[in-house]
């Protein structure tokens, strides 16, 4: 989550597939940033995205992952107010 508040930033080394501030971060660049398998990966990001933390679009083959700011600022109030 750290890395896609930042997508420029982080995967600097990475020729974006597409606009990163549109739709995030490809798959395969978390893959290759992580050194994890891409099913792994895809794992992962399936959970963050059921829990609404994360939205995916698709392009072409490759899947985006972008933060959902709402609901991590949602989120934050909430843990801010227990």
């Amino acid at each position: 989550m750290d890395w896609l508040r930042d997508p420029h930033g982080e995967f600097a080394q990475w020729e974006p597939i597409a606009d990163r501030d549109d739709v995030g971060v490809c798959v395969s660049h978390l893959q290759a940033k992580s050194g994890l398998a891409q099913s792994t990966i895809s794992s992962y990001m399936a959970t963050l995205e059921r829990a609404d933390l994360v939205r995916s679009t698709r392009i072409g083959k490759w899947i985006h992952y972008k933060r959902n700011e709402e609901t991590l600022s949602r989120l934050a109030e909430m843990l801010r107010r227990a």
